[in-house]
């Protein structure tokens, strides 16, 4: 398996910006994607406005590799399937994208990706389950209440990371 963390990572933060405090999103405060309360989780602590505009990028890496990419066993998944998988984890939690998963390719929907899912997973066509994954992201979208404030953006981001993801199975070694 490659190693794509750093490249999906970057990819993410491009989709994500910088900070924001947007009344209709429920996460509140975020900088590169990463809410207050996840950054206060993190550092154990409360955090201000200032804390939040400058947060490390080093607390950054960390918080995704350990919030989103391990916890979707990024590390385990083919090229380009990671990324789809992952960037969908940062936008909507790991638990979601995970049953996602479970249902498009037919294992036990418990939430957590595991051995069951995995051998499942690796054993499909990556492009396939990539238009897959786009499709069922796309409809869950769809399904939110605020998907008229935040819809374009998120649809927009989801044929982005179809098209990275994709590219990304034609570098796999």
């Amino acid at each position: 398996m490659k190693d794509n963390f750093g490249e999906a990572l970057s990819l993410v933060l491009h989709h994500e910006g910088g900070y924001v405090n947007h009344p209709k999103d429920p996460g509140g405060r975020t900088n590169m994607g990463i809410t207050q309360r996840v950054y206060e989780t993190y550092l154990g602590r409360a955090v201000t406005e200032e804390h939040m505009r400058d947060m490390p990028l080093n607390h950054v890496s960390e918080i995704y590799r350990d919030n989103y990419w391990s916890a979707v066993k990024g590390d385990d998944l083919p090229a380009g399937v990671d990324y789809a998988v992952f960037d969908w984890a940062v936008n909507s939690g790991p638990g979601t994208v995970a049953r996602e998963l479970q249902k498009l390719v037919g294992v036990d929907v418990d939430g957590a990706i595991g051995p069951q899912t995995l051998a499942a997973v690796n054993s499909e066509d990556a492009l396939e389950l990539i238009s897959k994954l786009t499709e069922a992201r796309t409809r869950f979208y769809h399904r939110l209440q605020n998907f008229s404030v935040f819809g374009k953006g998120w649809v927009n981001r989801t044929s982005s990371t179809k098209e990275q993801a994709a590219s990304m199975v034609g570098e796999a070694v």
